[in-house]
């Protein structure tokens, strides 16, 4: 079914002035920031399980995803999206739909990379890399909506 021409230019409008809200610019930065302790903190939990524990790759991604999305959403909800705090079951939930959406999306990505021959290191690091905007928007736009 086509969108209609007044729905995609209302959505063309208010992203051209969402772009020119320095808040929102601010909210990205810190998101990136809580982003980045995630990604080491997941790096540090799949590498100690896949190489020193002797965990097969997909069970370290699961475990180190359920540590890092744990880590993220305290993070995001008491200092990104500070000012949208809503219910915390609810908002929890909200998150944790869109984790397990960019989880099922790294894992495809991590198993492509691995498949390719890729150190699996690397290819976490670089398929975590690539689900980060769908997590930004996903978050930005339902689990922490104002």
């Amino acid at each position: 079914m086509a969108q209609r021409p007044s729905a995609v230019l209302s959505a063309r409008v208010r992203a051209a002035r969402a772009l020119r809200r320095s808040a929102n610019w601010l909210q990205l930065a810190k998101f990136a920031a809580v982003g980045a302790s995630g990604y080491v903190v997941n790096l540090l939990v799949y590498t100690a399980l896949l190489r020193g524990a002797g965990w097969h790759y997909a069970y370290a991604a699961t475990a180190s995803f359920l540590v890092a999305v744990t880590n993220n959403y305290l993070w995001n909800r008491i200092w990104t999206f500070r000012d949208q705090r809503g219910h915390v079951p609810h908002q929890g939930l909200r998150f944790l739909s869109i984790a397990l959406v960019a989880y099922v999306a790294n894992l495809g990505i991590l198993s492509a990379l691995i498949a390719l021959g890729m150190d699996k290191v690397a290819a976490q690091a670089i398929a975590i890399v690539l689900v980060t905007p769908l997590n930004f928007v996903g978050n930005k736009l339902w689990s922490f909506a104002g």
